[in-house]
């Protein structure tokens, strides 16, 4: 072998040693792309020290949510948020594992929901998770077969099919604390209702085996629909929960009359409620009260939650809640005028 082709040799070798180690430092730098590797890689390790969560369309709705001492908060309501599903979030985004690449091409992004979310009319949701040292970015697409969905680490190229499926709102009213007020029917002893239209009344029970609510005072000559008519209202503040929050307004002189309920159980809780319609919407204002120790520290812990709140919640609770004395009661018949009493004789004489 001539000295000349062993020179040839070594370069060649030297050339593809190079090579190798190129690519092995391109693909050390460049995200994992393999089946089965996480696609936000080391936010396992990191969940621990995630301050702030943001999520974001590009319509512009977004939520902030910031942790706590002990919680997670709504910025966007400056209100206490669902820590629970917050933390599911957290943990699904660290679950999150790629069943295969997509496409690299931005033209073909919309069709799986992951484009920038910089316009109104893209279709994804921005997922934010912010540590002291590292910001994971995520753009949350559209939901494709079982339980996998499209997603793209933001500033990259691939689009993923990954698995579990990441379910986001952006919306702040999904993230809020829903939990307002539960009190099941069997603790209510009295709901005491002046509705803003009709006359006040009160739904009773003087034991909590007694089924049915007694309900005063009802009109001369009329008489409830039946004995259970106004279980429901002694039902209404269970399981309770908001669809929104709003600071109270302050009250202003020559506002309307709102609808009005104090509901009081069996063991010394009072909870007062003020109600308004906006349109559509329904709002409460809850401020409880107790006559006995048993239920003082279950007053003072709603009072901490709720007081200075407008609570959003469902139209059927808040017409529960407020319903007029005249739905409890039986239908009153027209009465017949004398011209029909006087035909219908005529028509069927004795």
């Amino acid at each position: 072998m001539t000295p000349r082709r062993v020179l040839i040799l070594l370069i060649a070798g030297v050339i593809v040693i190079a090579g190798a180690l190129w690519l092995a430092s391109q693909r050390h730098l460049e995200p994992a792309s393999l089946a089965g590797d996480a696609v936000l890689a080391g936010l396992q390790k990191s969940l621990n020290d995630v301050t702030e969560i943001h999520l974001a369309k590009g319509d512009g709705v977004r939520t902030t949510l910031k942790k706590g001492a002990t919680d997670w908060s709504v910025s966007e309501r400056a209100y206490p948020a669902d820590s629970g599903h917050v933390r599911k979030l957290l943990l699904d985004l660290a679950a999150l594992k790629i069943v295969e690449e997509k496409t690299h091409s931005r033209e073909f992004y919309p069709r799986l929901g992951v484009e920038d979310t910089d316009t109104p009319k893209s279709t994804g949701t921005l997922v934010e998770v912010i540590t002291p040292t590292k910001t994971f970015a995520l753009i949350v697409g559209n939901a494709a077969a079982g339980k996998t969905g499209f997603v793209r680490v933001a500033h990259t190229e691939p689009s993923l099919l990954a698995q579990p499926l990441i379910s986001v709102d952006a919306d702040p009213r999904r993230w809020i604390d829903r939990n307002v007020v539960d009190i099941g029917e069997q603790r209510l002893k009295q709901a005491a209702v002046e509705p803003a239209a009709g006359p006040a009344y009160s739904a009773t029970r003087d034991a909590p085996q007694q089924t049915d609510y007694k309900v005063a005072p009802i009109p001369k000559g009329r008489e409830l629909s039946s004995s259970s008519a106004a279980n429901e209202v002694g039902s209404a503040l269970a399981a309770l929960q908001a669809d929104d929050v709003r600071p109270a307004p302050a009250p202003t002189a020559g506002a309307a009359k709102s609808d009005h309920a104090v509901f009081r159980t069996f063991n010394g809780l009072e909870l007062d409620a003020a109600g308004v319609v906006a349109g559509d919407h329904h709002y409460v204002t809850l401020l409880a009260r107790s006559t006995a120790k048993e239920s003082q520290a279950e007053a003072d812990a709603l009072n901490k939650r709720l007081q200075g709140w407008q609570i959003e919640i469902p139209s059927y609770k808040y017409q529960a809640m407020f319903r007029p004395l005249e739905d409890l009661l039986k239908k009153v018949e027209p009465a017949k005028s004398k011209t029909a009493t006087t035909s219908a004789a005529k028509k069927n004489p004795q």
